[in-house]
């Protein structure tokens, strides 16, 4: 298990991490399902919590494996084999997120984690037996992950007063292990492959938001009551989410992921950009049901429950992208602007539709405003 090189040509997404990608997007789209469930029910504080805490499972176990393979994705048996115990795990997640986010049972959700991070530990400690040169950084990581897997399990038994407390702490171990482990050798991932496994993972995300939308409006349907709402919050979601799509691949990834630091942070900020995606998806089934029953929601508590993530979402790619886009000012203050007019809409009977128009109004002033730059004064 060889390093790749940083600079290899051609390099692509392979068949597995495709299939990596879609099995855990069936953990996540099990934590939306969740969330939509508690939202619902009236209970979107405790709902927003347990999603939270179970996405940053989802997130760090994918995120983990991506940068991994992007710098020793051998492909052969004992790698294949690896990965597929990684999926097992993620299947686990996918089983246990209606426990974790309804009931605060992460039982099987730590269990499922610790056998992804497990196998995690054997590929690192094959890449450090044949990687002389990056032979501490894959031990750095290796020891990490396996002493914070101990936690992990500790953390179970503990009184369910210090749950909370005692992840952010192995969260935020979790989180220093890479910056610990790469100031050793660092090592080789792929500007362009990250760029792309990204962008996979975020286009079916989004495909989550849409089959989600496409669900609740065939429930609309078969009810018969308030069409014309139900289609035009449909309408609205689809607009946005189009929108969004436009606004993620806009950017030229690949050029702002030139240094290690850039390149945490990019890493670090997707999981805003991965839970607010997943959760517009579960917002937009919530607003199609409100519109139909009004049930268990005031019409501002429905509404917030979409445009909070969509505003998390412009927000966090504008800030993962501002400083390699080099926008003049003017064009630099759309998307945060465009956030906080999404925000506002909150307080109206048409926030989704409102939404919609606002992002969509957005890709159409970047558009003007590249334009202009290309054609100069």
């Amino acid at each position: 298990m060889l390093a790749r090189r940083a600079d290899e040509e051609h390099r692509t997404a392979s068949a597995l991490e495709l299939l990596f990608d879609l099995c855990f997007v069936a953990a996540v789209s099990q934590a939306s399902s969740a969330l939509e469930h508690e939202i619902a029910a009236g209970r979107s504080l405790d709902g927003l919590l347990g999603y939270a805490l179970l996405f940053f499972a989802i997130w760090w176990a994918w995120m983990n494996f991506t940068w991994f393979a992007s710098a020793y994705d051998t492909d052969d048996v004992p790698y294949r084999l690896t990965t597929f115990v990684q999926i097992t795990g993620a299947l686990g997640m996918a089983a246990g997120a209606a426990d974790a986010v309804g009931h605060g049972d992460f039982t099987l959700i730590t269990w499922s984690y610790v056998v992804m991070r497990l196998a995690m530990v054997t590929q690192w400690l094959r890449a450090a037996w044949t990687d002389r040169e990056r032979r501490r950084s894959a031990w750095r990581y290796a020891s990490g992950i396996l002493v914070l897997q101990v936690g992990w399990l500790v953390r179970l038994t503990l009184p369910h007063d210090g749950g909370l407390v005692s992840f952010a702490v192995l969260a935020a171990c979790e989180l220093a292990v890479p910056v610990w482990a790469e100031r050793a050798e660092g090592t080789t991932w792929h500007p362009h492959h990250i760029a792309e496994r990204y962008g996979l993972f975020t286009l079916i995300v989004l495909g989550e938001s849409v089959t989600a939308a496409g669900l609740a409006v065939r429930s609309a349907l078969d009810t018969g009551e308030a069409l014309g709402s139900v289609l035009t919050v449909a309408l609205g979601g689809i607009l946005t989410v189009f929108a969004l799509w436009w606004l993620y691949f806009a950017q030229d990834a690949p050029r702002r992921l030139r240094t290690q630091a850039t390149a945490m942070l990019w890493g670090y900020g997707h999981y805003v950009v991965f839970a607010a995606a997943a959760a517009v998806g579960a917002a937009l089934a919530v607003n199609v049901a409100h519109a139909t029953h009004h049930a268990g929601l005031s019409d501002v508590q429905a509404a917030a429950t979409y445009t909070v993530p969509v505003a998390l979402f412009i927000v966090c790619v504008w800030l993962l992208h501002r400083r390699g886009a080099r926008l003049p000012l003017k064009a630099d203050v759309l998307s945060p602007v465009a956030a906080c007019a999404v925000l506002a809409t909150t307080f109206t009977t048409f926030a989704v539709p409102a939404t919609g128009i606002i992002a969509t109004l957005l890709i159409g002033a970047h558009l003007v405003a590249a334009r202009r730059d290309a054609v100069g004064p």
